[in-house]
């Protein structure tokens, strides 16, 4: 399968963080004359930076990770990086394009003439659902076992999303409990009035934290692998409809209207306004490797 960079994952990452660490830099200034302007200053950067804070939010969410998850949850996390800033391109319009030139040869030459064509696919759920259709095997029990191909991967997707969903929940909680912490060590001193603004920030510090750690990281995590999950099922789904169409005999143009019709609106208005008005099946050939 190929994959292919995403450049709006990195640009977003990388954007993000540059974004707050310059926010946090920027200070307005008042001029002699009352002017108003702005200049960056590096060492803010130093009030924001408390090694108990961090110990306490990172530490506490990846310990409480590790409570509620099998170590093989952790194992997973440097594949679904993979799956968000090198994805595998998921093509409806190519998955389309190869059923309906299977439906054509099918019509014409039989089911076992597309042993061939299942042996040079790429994609492994196609490959095997066409060799399903190309062994004969029953009708009904070729739908149940895709079908539970499919569903199999879905509950997967849905496991690991959780493993973020959970880190972008525990993230401001203890960044609460960072600073339930340092409020109650500022009580303590609050006879000592000069320590109270320092202690105050310190402790605001931890919250700061377990946002930036949920809205950065987790949560966007586990809405990109929600995406990706949506692209490759979409693939799935059009794979299961146009198998079932094509060992039924339906006719190579009906199941490409039905498969174009399980896109999204404005893909299927961007294949019904291309330029050859033959559809995902016209002009230059998809390629037998569903990339």
């Amino acid at each position: 399968m190929k994959r292919k960079l995403d450049l709006m994952s990195i640009i977003g990452l990388g954007g993000a963080i540059i974004l707050i660490v310059f926010s946090i830099m920027l200070a307005q200034t008042k001029g002699d004359d009352g002017s108003l302007s702005f200049e960056i200053i590096p060492i803010n950067l130093m009030s924001f930076f408390d090694l108990p804070s961090i110990a306490i939010v990172i530490g506490g969410v990846l310990t409480v990770l590790m409570l509620s998850f099998p170590v093989e949850q952790f194992t997973r996390v440097p594949k679904h990086m993979k799956i968000i800033f090198a994805p595998q391109q998921f093509v409806p319009e190519q998955y389309i394009s190869i059923l309906v030139d299977c439906a054509k040869k099918a019509r014409v030459n039989g089911l076992l003439a597309l042993e061939e064509d299942a042996n040079a696919i790429e994609d492994v759920f196609l490959k095997n659902s066409l060799q399903m259709i190309v062994d004969s095997i029953d009708p009904d029990k070729v739908k149940t076992q895709m079908e539970s191909w499919v569903n199999s991967v879905e509950e997967r997707h849905i496991q690991e999303r959780a493993f973020y969903d959970k880190g972008a929940a525990y993230g401001p909680a203890f960044g609460m409990i960072g600073t339930l912490i340092g409020l109650i060590n500022m009580l303590k001193v609050l006879d000592d009035v000069a320590s109270v603004g320092p202690s105050m920030s310190v402790a605001l510090v931890t919250t700061f934290y377990g946002s930036l750690l949920a809205n950065v990281f987790f949560m966007p995590v586990s809405n990109k692998l929600r995406v990706r999950h949506d692209e490759e099922y979409l693939c799935m789904l059009i794979v299961c409809e146009g198998i079932q169409a094509i060992q039924s005999g339906e006719n190579p143009k009906l199941i490409e209207d039905k498969l174009v019709h399980l896109l999204p609106e404005y893909r299927q208005v961007a294949i019904r306004g291309s330029e050859d008005g033959e559809g995902v099946s016209g002009g230059k050939k998809a390629k037998k490797k569903a990339k």
